[in-house]
């Protein structure tokens, strides 16, 4: 039980982490916002976002990979 547990907290820290990065960099340094037309930041933000996205979530299926719902055997 204890390490499902860590398994939980370790999943909600790290996408926690990404959305703060990516928050960061989007808001606080005006990438996520156009200013008439996308500049070249504009644009590797976006990719970087979306990498990253894809990233996180292979490495959430491969946290969550081989745990049985509660109850199995």
């Amino acid at each position: 039980m204890k390490a499902f547990l860590l398994l939980i907290i370790q999943t909600i820290s790290m996408g926690l982490l990404w959305l703060l990065v990516n928050m960061t960099a989007g808001i606080y340094f005006d990438l996520g916002f156009f200013e008439g037309t996308p500049s070249v930041w504009n644009i590797l933000y976006y990719i970087f976002f979306i990498i990253t996205l894809l990233l996180l979530i292979r490495y959430f299926k491969n946290k969550w990979r081989g745990w049985k719902e509660i109850g199995e055997q």
